[in-house]
């Protein structure tokens, strides 16, 4: 074979050689992928990780953007948009029955949010009103970034937007918000969100505040068999409620019965009790004091303090009961924790009072009965004042007194058979 012939055929040989060698190895690594592929399906990678971490964000960003570009829908006024889980939280483990934590906010007061999510342990589903387009548009960067940012609002909160019916909120773009863009903490989210609030009156402007719509929208979707505890932002329960009340659940409840959760008012917000042992300390003391002492002590009598007060003393871990029942009396407006069978809070009560008045006296004449617990309470941040309030109180009140008394016509026809009366 002369020469040439016997380089060229060595040349293709070599060739092909190389040619099976590079596929070979193009096979192992698509086989290496797949093989990755499967494993991270079968064995999804750990909460907290940064390929969870990125994914979740990912996920994020199209939920936001298609919730958004929905539009939203309106509520039964019209006045009112409503975007539904704007911002979702991150898929956990929960239990069958549960205690979600429903609470409402302004901008102002969004900041209150950091302290409710340190102390509850459960799910909490956040109405978050914007009274105007430039305050929409804020809303879902601030919803938005506390999500990317802190862990514990992903795992633990729903947000819902609330905004007039004229006014579009869109994706936020933080080229648009440089600030936000820059922050790297949680802390420093929260710190942004103290600074949109500073100085300002809550309930105070043109666009009426709609309370009982933000509650409505923060109880709705709330699966059957869970139960609701329906707070404002800035209050917060006592240590461990969540868990002994599931606990107290579990040993059966009567699902026509709403189990109050005594309020209280707390002077300085500098450490707040835990335990009932706690408070009754600071209570001696004239730091706390129950709820709207000064301004309504009517609207939070029949809770029955003293007694509650006074209540034989728990030895070490002993369970939450129910420690009496109370009938209830006009104008009381307890907290409470409720199943899925409590009545919706009547939307035509905005701005201030009668709002929570309407809604227990319609639990009332359904035949509800009020099981007060003995151990669990919550605390306002800081003693109710009457000169805390905007101008525009009293004429508010006078307004909303003028549409109780029609809707306490309006519940007879409602419950017919009913005994009960407001």
């Amino acid at each position: 074979m002369p020469p040439t012939v016997r380089c060229s055929f060595f040349r293709v040989v070599f060739v092909a050689l190389l040619l099976v060698a590079l596929l070979q190895l193009l096979y192992l690594s698509l086989l290496s992928n797949l093989h990755g592929q499967q494993q991270r399906f079968a064995y999804p990678a750990p909460a907290g990780t940064p390929h969870a971490e990125s994914q979740w964000k990912r996920e994020h960003k199209m939920h936001l953007k298609t919730v958004l570009a929905s539009g939203g829908i309106l509520d039964a006024s019209g006045q009112y948009r409503i975007y539904r889980n704007f911002v979702a939280l991150e898929e956990g483990h929960w239990g069958n029955t549960d205690v979600i934590l429903a609470s409402h906010t302004s901008l102002s007061n969004l900041g209150h949010l950091e302290e409710l999510v340190k102390r509850w342990d459960g799910r909490i589903s956040l109405s978050l009103f914007a009274a105007n387009a430039a305050q929409a548009k804020l809303a879902t960067v601030l919803a938005d970034t506390l999500a990317q940012l802190c862990p514990t609002i992903r795992q633990k909160v729903t947000f819902h937007l609330v905004c007039q019916s004229g006014d579009m909120a869109t994706f936020p773009e933080l080229e648009e918000h440089v600030e936000f863009a820059r922050l790297q903490t949680c802390q420093s989210v929260f710190a942004k969100v103290a600074a949109v609030g500073t100085n300002v009156i809550n309930y105070a402007g043109n666009t009426s505040y709609p309370n009982n719509l933000l509650r409505n929208v923060a109880r709705a979707g709330i699966p059957r068999g869970i139960f609701t505890l329906v707070v404002d932002i800035d209050m917060v329960p006592s240590e461990g409620l969540r868990s002994s009340f599931l606990d107290l659940a579990a040993r059966g409840v009567d699902g026509r019965m709403v189990f109050v959760v005594p309020a209280f008012e707390i002077r300085h917000t500098r450490r707040l009790p835990g335990t009932k042992e706690e408070l009754l300390r600071l209570y001696q003391v004239g730091e706390v004091r129950a709820f709207y002492e000064e301004l309504c002590p009517r609207c939070q009598a029949p809770t029955n303090y003293s007694r509650w007060l006074n209540l034989k003393e728990k030895q070490g871990t002993a369970k939450l009961e129910v420690a009496y029942i109370v009938e209830w009396k006009d104008p009381w407006e307890p907290f409470y924790i409720g199943g899925d069978e409590v009545p919706a809070y009547d939307e035509r009560f905005k701005q201030y009072g009668f709002n929570r008045i309407s809604q227990a006296c319609e639990l009332n004449i359904a035949g509800f009965s009020f099981a007060v617990l003995d151990s669990a309470f919550l605390l306002h941040k800081g003693h109710k004042l009457p000169g805390d309030f905007h101008s525009q109180k009293e004429v508010e009140n006078k307004r909303n007194r003028q549409l109780y008394r029609g809707f306490k016509e309006e519940l007879k026809n409602k419950y017919s058979d009913s005994p009960r009366r407001c």
